[in-house]
């Protein structure tokens, strides 16, 4: 299962799962094929011997797996084993926030997004890794192992749903739930080959701790490996609860025959150039859209420098709430002594800048209207997911000196974050390779409400350029 050449680790074998995406899966379960205890003792077989190369996995609950799975929930995903990402609730398992300094208790129910995930049917086998808080775009600590890119294990598998990315793209399970708080399903989608839609703010449940946020930036969904497996998870969501005020998603099948107006970006707001990789990237999907005959012009940013430092500021006021106010937002046993550098790191930045607070509230409110002006003339915006290639591990390491990490991550992670303040969806897509063999992802943006249109889109170009698969 390890390549000892490039370190590629996968768990891709001759068992129940095979190289089934999970609407395979399911329907094998469906079709009695396979059995749902088959599927996840699989996938435990396969988390067994691929973990200790990837260090994907927070908490593991296989024995109640395996007893859920010999009655399987209903739903459209019926049966397939899956896993949770560790900052979300789930009845009877710790949630540990990435971090050493939560002592975290366990909890006594769900939170309304893990309900709303459940639905679709899943054999829930543990929690996956993340960085501290979620705050850095690679799951990497400053004492502890990292997560590991299971293309290279010597690279970043992304943050901050780097475990769950991992194990989908290691093959341990088909689906697995991520969100998204700066670009957290998008990031290691594009750093683990895989599919990310980031849903429009209110499509599905919010997370429990957006409760308390000025501006909700987080939004929940799943990493794939297949368009179709998104599309059934998100039309499974609507199946529980539909969003209220928003135009009806259900399950989208297939490409539409709609040609679309499409604006190309390929340079930040931070100034910092795409590396040639990623560059090639996107303009080969640009060219390839072309093809197919949609329309691909060229258009501006639609917000300046001062969106990147109030997305930067906010951030760190986020880090400084965690590091000060953590027992009574995180865990009453929080111990801010063992938060890592990087979150002290954010935490000083904003008591240096609190002043700001309210005119960077103000302009993150303001670009939900900004972004959907974008879509006046384009039917969706192209642009890298990330500005350069997945980074080997240690560059953005929380154990970096923090100016020096903090700046690489606002140039790594520039393309991402004006989705999550305006609440617009997006979809990483895995259509790139870069010069040391890793993915790329392609980013795709459309206005609110529409993931229908990026769902569509993403169906044609996985049938033009099908993804690479790791086994291969």
């Amino acid at each position: 299962m390890t390549n000892e050449t490039n370190s590629r680790v996968h768990a891709f074998t001759d068992d129940a799962l095979g190289d089934l995406d999970a609407v395979g899966v399911a329907a094998a379960i469906a079709a009695g094929t396979i059995s749902a205890r088959e599927a996840a003792e699989a996938a435990i077989a396969r988390a067994e011997a691929v973990n200790p190369a990837i260090n994907a996995i927070q908490v593991p609950d296989f024995d109640r797996a395996l007893k859920a799975a010999d009655n399987p929930a209903p739903g459209l995903l019926s049966g397939v084993p899956s896993f949770v990402k560790d900052n979300t609730e789930v009845e009877g398992l710790t949630t540990d926030q990435g971090s050493l300094a939560v002592k975290s208790r366990v909890a006594t129910k769900n939170e309304a997004f893990t309900d709303q995930f459940l639905s679709a049917g899943f054999t829930m086998l543990g929690k996956s890794t993340m960085p501290e808080f979620g705050f850095n775009a690679s799951t990497e600590y400053a004492t502890l192992p990292p997560t590991r890119n299971p293309w290279n294990t010597g690279y970043s598998a992304g943050a901050s749903s780097g475990g769950a990315a991992a194990l989908v793209a290691s093959g341990v399970v088909p689906i697995a739930h991520a969100n998204d708080g700066g670009g957290s399903i998008r990031i290691p989608a594009a750093a683990c080959g895989l599919v990310g839609l980031k849903p429009t703010r209110g499509r599905v449940a919010p997370a429990h701790a957006a409760a308390s946020l000025p501006v909700d930036i987080i939004s929940n969904g799943v990493v794939t490996r297949s368009v179709r497996d998104t599309a059934h998870f998100m039309a499974a969501t609507q199946i529980h609860q539909a969003a209220a005020g928003m135009p009806e998603l259900g399950l989208v099948e297939g490409p539409s025959d709609r040609r679309l107006k499409i604006g190309l970006i390929v340079d930040s707001i931070t100034g910092f150039s795409t590396d040639d990789d990623t560059r090639k990237a996107v303009e080969h999907t640009a060219g390839l859209l072309t093809s197919l005959g949609h329309d691909v012009v060229e258009v501006e940013l639609p917000v300046d420098q001062k969106f990147m430092e109030d997305f930067k500021h906010y951030w760190a006021m986020l880090a400084f709430s965690t590091q000060h106010f953590g027992k009574r937002v995180m865990s009453p046993d929080f111990d801010k002594t063992l938060t890592d550098p990087f979150t002290r790191g954010l935490a000083k930045t904003f008591k240096r800048n609190a002043w700001r607070t309210p005119a960077a509230i103000r302009g993150l409110k303001r670009s939900t209207q900004v972004y959907h002006q974008a879509f006046a003339d384009v039917d969706v915006i192209l642009s890298p997911t990330l500005a350069y290639a997945t980074p080997e591990l240690g560059h953005l390491s929380p154990a970096v000196d923090f100016p020096v990490v903090f700046e690489r991550l606002i140039n790594y992670a520039a393309f991402t974050p004006l989705n999550n303040a305006s609440g617009g969806p997006a979809i990483s897509l895995p259509l790139g390779r870069s010069s040391a063999d890793m993915p790329i992802g392609v980013h795709i943006s459309a206005d609110h409400g529409d993931e229908q249109t990026l769902l569509e889109i993403a169906y044609e170009l996985e049938a033009a350029q099908p993804f690479a698969k790791i086994q291969r």
